[in-house]
C-alpha cells in the first residue's frame, strides 16, 4: 500500500467513532409539521438521528458553520469566508481541542461520535449536496472547533479583534445593542399561578436565519432521554427546552467576558514583551485563508501571535493580548448535554457548576415548582486594582486571571416569594420582587454586571406585579405583550422628548407627530401609530452619532429625524399614514405576512430593508416554548418563525408563519402515542 493512501485511511478512520451505529435502530417520526422525534436505544444513537434529520431540514448551514469553524470557509467563498477562518485560527481552536480532549467524559465523547457519524452518513448518501469535501469526514474534533469559534464570538471577543486590525483603541464596553436585539424568560411559580401549575416561557430573540437560528427537535432514549426543545443547525443536542421533569431557557447577558492588553514591546529585541521585568518571546504564527482567482483556490497568510495572555495581535498603536474564558474550556457543549439529561434542579445545578458555558442568562421551572434565574458565565477573579472596561496593563501578571469565580457566587434567584424570575437582557439584580432581588453591593465591579433597565424589563415587571394571580392564560397574555412603557425605557437613548414637542411648532410634520404622539404604544401589525413610529425608529440610527453624553434626542434632531421620515413614507407608500404591516413583513419564499412587533417590545422584531421601502423582519421573536409543570404531566407548546426545514422545496418551509403571525402555537408531546397520532413519516436515517 502507498505511503499517502495509507495516511489517508488511518486519517479517516481518526474521525470516526468508537463503534458503528446501527441506523435501524433508530426511528425518526416527523409530526404535521416536520418536528423529527428520534427515537433510539441510546443516547448516542438519538445524536446519530439528531445529525441525520438536522441534516435533511439544513445540510448546508451545518456545512457552512463547520467551514467556518475548522478554517475552510474561504476555500469555499474565498474572501468571505477569510474572516471567520482566521479568527478560528487566531483563537487556536483546532489546538485547543487537542491539548483539552481528554478533559471531556466518556460518556459524552459517544454523543459526539454518534453525531458526527450521523453527519457523515449523510454526506455519503448525499454527495450532492457536499459544499466541500475537504470537511468529511467530521469527527468530534470539528465539532468542538466549531463550537470555541462561536463561543468566542458571543463573548464580543470578536469586537475586540476587529478593533484591533482597524487601529482602533481595543477597548471592551459592556455590550448596550443599539437595536435591541435580545430575549426574554419568565417564570411562576405555584404562589402566583394560584393552582399546582408552575410556568416557563422561552422566547428566544434570534437571527430568524443562519447558523444561530433554531431547529426544534425531541429527543428520546432509552438512557433516560425525553426532551423537546430547539437548538443550532450543527449542535448534538437540546440548548433550551424541556424534559418531562424541568426547562430552562436563556438571554444574552453583558457581563463584562472578554479583556484587552497592552503588551510592553522589549525595544532590544523585536518581537519581545515584558512582563514584571522579564523578556518573554512572542509566539510567531500564520493564519491561512484562500482567495479565489480565476476558479482556482490561492492560499494567503495572515500574521499573528501568541503571548502568555493569549492570542496577540500588532497595529499601529501598540501590540495587544485577548483573554476571554471561552477559550479555556472545550466543556460547553458538555454542560448543555447535562441540563438536558437533568431530573431535578439538584441536578441541573450541579452542570451548572461545570462552569464551562461562559454566559447567559438561566431562567428555569421545574414540575416540584422550583424556579430560578441565574447571570450565568464563566466569570474571571480580577484584581481590583485595574478598570477591567478598558485596556489593562500587559506587563503584570497581576492582570493576568486564571481562576473563576463559583456558580454559587453569581448574581441567582431561587424560588423568591414573589412567585416570578425575569430577564429581558436587563440587569442582573432586577430579576424578581424588589425585596428579593441580588444585591449588587455583593458582586465585584471587575464582574461589570449590567445595571440598566430597558423597554422590554419595564414593561414586564409591570405586567408581573399588575395582579396578585397569574394564570395560564394571563401568562400568555404577558409573554405575548405588544406595549412599549410610558415613559421609554431605551438603554442607548433618550427618546421621551418626542412625546413633549408641540405639533403647531413643527407644521411640515405635524401630522406625522400627531400619529405617534396619539399611539397606544401598541406594536400591532393594523397600529397606523406603530407604522409612524416604527419608519421614524429606523430612521433614528442615522443620528445617534450626533447624541451627547446623555443619549437625549433635542427636538431639533427629532425635527430632522421626522422630516427625513416624512420623506421616506412619501417616497415609498405615496403617504404618511401607514400600518406597521405595511412597513415590515415576515417573509420566506413567496409567502409574505404582515408582521407585530417593534425593537424592544416583549414581541420584539427587528428588520432590515427588503423591498419597495418595505423591511423584511430578520431577527426577534424566533423559537418560543410554553411550558406548564404540574406534579403529573408536563404540558408544551411551541412555534418557530417560518417551519423546521430551510429547504424551499419542503411543506415545512414555511408552514408555522401564519401560527406565528397571530400569536398561536402547536401542541407538542413528550408521550409517544401522541407523538405517533400526528406521525407524517416514520423511517430510520439510512
Amino acid at each position: 500500500m502507498k505511503t499517502t493512501q495509507f495516511l489517508i485511511i488511518l486519517i479517516y478512520t481518526s474521525r470516526l467513532s468508537y463503534g458503528q451505529i446501527n441506523p435501524a435502530q433508530i426511528e425518526i417520526i416527523r409530526d404535521t409539521y416536520g418536528v423529527p422525534h428520534i427515537y433510539a436505544p441510546t443516547d448516542a444513537e438519538v445524536a446519530y438521528g439528531l445529525a441525520w434529520a438536522q441534516a435533511e431540514d439544513d445540510f448546508t448551514t451545518i456545512q457552512t458553520a463547520y467551514l467556518a469553524g475548522n478554517a475552510l470557509l474561504s476555500k469555499k467563498l474565498g474572501l468571505k469566508g477569510a474572516s471567520a477562518d482566521f479568527l478560528t485560527q487566531f483563537i487556536r481552536a483546532e489546538e485547543t481541542v487537542n491539548r483539552l480532549y481528554h478533559t471531556l467524559s466518556p460518556d459524552f465523547v459517544k454523543i459526539l461520535n454518534g453525531f458526527s457519524e450521523g453527519l457523515n452518513a449523510y454526506a455519503t448518501n448525499h454527495k450532492d449536496e457536499v459544499l466541500l469535501q475537504d470537511l468529511f469526514p467530521l469527527g468530534p474534533k470539528e465539532i468542538l472547533a466549531y463550537t470555541q469559534l462561536q463561543l468566542f464570538i458571543s463573548n464580543g471577543a470578536d469586537q475586540l479583534v476587529s478593533n484591533i486590525v482597524n487601529d482602533v483603541l481595543p477597548e471592551f464596553k459592556p455590550q448596550i445593542e443599539n437595536d435591541t436585539r435580545g430575549s426574554n424568560l419568565i417564570a411562576i411559580s405555584q404562589k402566583r399561578s394560584g393552582s399546582d401549575e408552575t410556568f416557563l416561557a422561552i422566547n428566544t430573540h434570534q437571527p430568524l436565519e443562519g447558523p444561530m437560528s433554531w431547529l426544534e427537535a425531541h429527543l428520546i432514549s432509552e438512557e433516560g432521554t425525553n426532551i423537546i426543545g430547539a437548538t443550532f443547525p450543527g449542535a448534538p443536542c437540546i440548548f433550551t427546552g424541556a424534559n418531562e421533569y424541568l426547562g430552562w431557557t436563556h438571554t444574552v447577558n453583558y457581563p463584562d467576558k472578554a479583556d484587552v492588553y497592552a503588551l510592553q514591546m522589549n525595544p532590544e529585541k523585536k518581537n519581545t514583551y515584558i512582563v514584571d521585568g522579564e523578556i518573554y518571546q512572542l509566539e510567531k504564527h500564520r493564519a491561512k485563508i484562500y482567495i479565489k482567482l480565476l476558479g482556482m483556490n490561492i492560499p494567503i497568510h495572515k500574521k499573528y501571535f501568541t503571548s502568555i495572555y493569549g492570542p496577540t495581535l500588532k497595529n499601529k498603536t501598540g501590540t495587544y493580548a485577548i483573554r476571554t474564558p471561552s477559550t479555556t474550556n472545550i466543556n460547553a457543549v458538555e454542560q448543555w448535554w447535562r441540563m438536558n439529561k437533568a431530573r431535578s434542579f439538584s441536578e441541573f445545578y450541579e452542570a451548572l457548576e461545570m462552569k464551562a458555558i461562559p454566559g447567559y442568562n438561566i431562567g428555569y421551572a421545574d414540575k416540584n415548582d422550583t424556579i430560578f434565574y441565574i447571570s450565568n458565565g464563566k466569570i474571571p477573579i480580577r484584581s481590583e486594582a485595574y478598570d477591567w472596561r478598558g485596556v489593562v496593563p500587559g506587563n503584570t501578571k497581576s492582570t493576568l486571571w486564571d481562576t473563576y469565580y463559583d456558580i454559587k457566587d453569581l448574581p441567582q434567584v431561587i424560588s423568591p416569594e414573589a412567585g416570578f424570575v425575569y430577564n429581558a437582557n436587563h440587569s442582573p439584580f432586577k430579576s424578581t420582587g424588589q425585596m428579593e432581588n441580588p444585591n449588587p453591593e455583593d458582586f465585584s465591579n471587575t464582574m461589570n454586571f449590567e445595571t440598566y433597565d430597558n423597554n422590554r424589563s419595564t414593561r414586564l415587571l409591570t405586567l408581573l406585579e399588575a395582579e396578585d394571580l397569574i394564570d395560564y392564560e394571563r401568562f400568555k397574555a404577558i409573554k405575548y405583550d405588544r406595549q412599549l412603557p410610558t415613559p421609554l425605557q431605551y438603554n442607548f437613548m433618550n427618546l421621551n422628548p418626542l412625546f413633549d414637542m408641540l405639533p403647531s411648532d413643527y407644521p411640515d410634520v405635524a401630522a406625522l407627530l400627531l400619529s405617534i404622539q396619539n399611539w397606544d404604544r401598541m406594536a400591532d401589525a393594523s397600529s397606523y401609530g406603530a407604522g409612524s413610529y416604527a419608519a421614524l425608529y429606523y430612521q433614528l440610527a442615522n443620528y445617534y452619532s450626533q447624541l451627547g453624553e446623555d443619549r437625549k434626542f433635542t427636538p431639533s434632531l427629532l425635527h430632522k429625524a421626522l422630516i427625513q421620515t416624512q420623506s421616506y413614507l412619501m417616497k415609498h407608500f405615496g403617504r404618511i399614514n401607514i400600518q406597521l404591516g405595511e412597513l415590515q413583513l415576515l417573509v420566506r419564499g413567496n409567502k409574505m405576512l404582515p408582521i407585530f412587533g417593534l425593537p424592544d417590545v416583549v414581541t420584539a422584531m427587528r428588520g432590515e430593508p427588503y423591498q419597495n421601502g418595505r423591511l423584511k423582519i430578520t431577527h426577534g421573536e424566533s423559537y418560543i416554548g410554553l411550558v406548564r409543570f404540574t406534579p403529573n404531566k408536563t404540558y408544551y407548546e411551541s412555534v418557530l418563525s417560518y417551519g423546521n426545514s430551510r429547504r424551499p422545496n419542503s411543506p415545512h418551509y414555511a408552514d408555522q408563519m401564519e401560527l406565528y403571525a397571530s400569536f398561536k402555537t402547536k401542541s407538542m408531546s413528550f408521550d409517544r402515542a401522541d407523538v405517533l397520532k400526528s406521525a407524517k413519516q416514520t423511517y430510520h436515517p439510512q
